[in-house]
């Protein structure tokens, strides 16, 4: 103590000591100053243990037909980085890693994520001094008469080189930079969160569209065969006709019938190409360029076990709620901004330099100069802007919130309304393939009884017409089952937490 004390006294300490003591509680006010506005809290995860007022089960199996399996649904699972394995098919497997590596949706929202950190980066230099260098040459002649002249060797013509260092820095006092700094923070997460949306987006299209082609393709196929049934049905009942065995009435109703199954021809044509280009679009093709896809609905299976996360952490999966969130936590920043942007800011800037009149003079005794300052600004009257600007942000945080909620909702909804889907769904294959099997056994009697003479050509081409109609009700359910659960993965957030790797800038 006692030397401390000498120190103090000392006359040469004296001046270093108060530019140390002032240096410090510069630092001090900088660091200690509090950050207006609210500090952000995670709104907490909802307060419901299930999806669906009933409880889930199990759905309905249907034995020996494609796509008839039961699904057991694992409550608290966590779903597989590529849900799509599950399907075990390795053309579709090849469509989506195509869409991972060429889809164009996907690679600008990964360069959007790259600008947000950017940005972001960028907002941190606020917490630092501001450092720059300059220097100037001017050739200055001064008038001669009343003015004297500025040099000291009384020149009136001379030049002037001057290179001098500024430094400026902005104590955060009231935690303007650090709010600012959190809204770019949030809004590079919103950004992520938008980027693995458009991953499970993408990988969810890929799938449903690929089934869907196989469907429509299946579809095709059996309606070309009740063209020909048909076509065959007319030119029996025209026969007939002639012979006095059928009525005008009778062939009208046949022909009516043909019409309206070559009707349906061309609008599943159409869905066919359309799917084939969307396909070729989503994985980065032109749809003049794209290979037919060698998918069928015999070659998928469904997935049994599906994997469904409990109601508190579909929130953390779901990156639509999460980009909502960090939308929120951005509002709310905004506001801390606002509430900065009122209150005084403090400067503190210093330059250093040297000037003379030849190059070869810089630097050198008597040349140098130096200013060190301070300001202090504070905002008397600006017509209401800032404080019109700060209730508009408090209002932008409860546009948000509210988002946030509804966000939340809808995605609790589109989960249940997908379970519910599945269930059904395996309820109307089981019944599609039972109408298929009552269709086939009638098919089959008539086939016997026309072999063995007891029913007419025109009996059997009606019990083959019912068969190919109940392969196509059939077709119709069997791609339900699929895509909805497809659908259910996407619904549950798509796995995208497995796939971190994205996130990563791309080049």
């Amino acid at each position: 103590m006692t030397y401390l004390r000498r120190a103090d006294t000392s006359p040469l300490a004296a001046p270093s000591s108060l530019r140390m003591k002032a240096s410090v509680a510069v630092l001090t006010l900088a660091l200690a100053g509090c950050a207006v506005g609210p500090d952000y809290k995670k709104p907490a995860a909802p307060d419901v243990s299930s999806y669906t007022a009933a409880p889930l089960s199990n759905t309905v199996a249907t034995p020996y037909v494609t796509g008839g399996d039961a699904q057991h649904f694992t409550e608290g699972g966590d779903l597989s980085a590529d849900w799509w394995t599950l399907f075990h098919s390795k053309p579709l497997d090849d469509l989506v890693v195509l869409a991972l590596t060429n889809n164009h949706d996907l690679k600008a929202a990964q360069a959007a994520l790259k600008a947000a950190r950017e940005n972001t980066a960028a907002g941190r230099g606020a917490y630092f001094p501001n450092v720059s260098a300059s220097f100037s040459a001017t050739r200055e002649q001064d008038p001669r008469g009343a003015l004297a002249p500025v040099p000291s060797n009384n020149a009136f013509l001379y030049n002037l080189f001057t290179p001098q260092v500024s430094v400026s820095y902005v104590p955060d006092v009231f935690g303007l930079n650090r709010r600012t700094v959190e809204s770019l923070e949030a809004q590079e997460k919103s950004v992520r969160f938008q980027m693995f949306a458009t991953y499970t987006t993408l990988m969810s299209h890929v799938v449903v569209t690929a089934i869907q082609e196989a469907s429509t393709q299946a579809q095709i196929d059996a309606t070309h065969q009740l063209i020909d049934i048909d076509t065959k049905m007319v030119d029996i009942i025209e026969y007939q006709l002639k012979k006095g065995y059928a009525s005008g009435l009778d062939l009208a109703a046949q022909k009516s019938q043909l019409a309206q199954t070559v009707a349906s021809l061309p609008p599943l044509m159409k869905q066919l190409a359309q799917q084939h280009d969307q396909l070729a679009v989503l994985t980065g093709r032109f749809p003049s360029q794209a290979a037919p896809e060698n998918i069928t609905l015999a070659s998928l299976q469904l997935p049994q076990d599906i994997p469904v996360s409990l109601p508190s952490t579909l929130v953390e999966q779901r990156p639509d709620v999460r980009q909502a969130e960090s939308n929120l936590h951005a509002a709310s920043a905004q506001i801390g901004v606002a509430v900065a942007n009122r209150l005084p800011n403090i400067q503190l800037t210093a330059t250093a330099g040297s000037t003379a009149l030849a190059m070869s003079q810089l630097f050198t005794p008597g040349t140098e100069f130096w200013n060190i300052g301070a300001a202090l600004t504070a905002p008397i009257f600006q017509g209401g802007t800032l404080l019109h600007e700060e209730r508009a942000a408090r209002a932008n945080y409860t546009q948000a919130a509210e988002q946030y909620r509804s966000t939340v909702l809808q995605a609790f909804q589109n989960v249940a309304d997908t379970l519910t889907a599945l269930q059904q769904d395996a309820e109307a294959l089981k019944a599609a393939a039972n109408a298929l099997d009552a269709a086939k056994v009638t098919l089959d009697l008539s086939q016997r009884q026309y072999k063995d003479g007891y029913a007419g050509y025109l009996s059997l081409l009606t019990a083959e017409q019912a068969y190919q109609q109940a392969v196509i009700a059939l077709v119709q359910a069997q791609t339900d089952r699929y895509a909805d659960t497809a659908a259910l993965f996407q619904a549950l957030g798509g796995g995208w937490w497995h796939h971190t790797d994205l996130a990563k800038d791309q080049g």
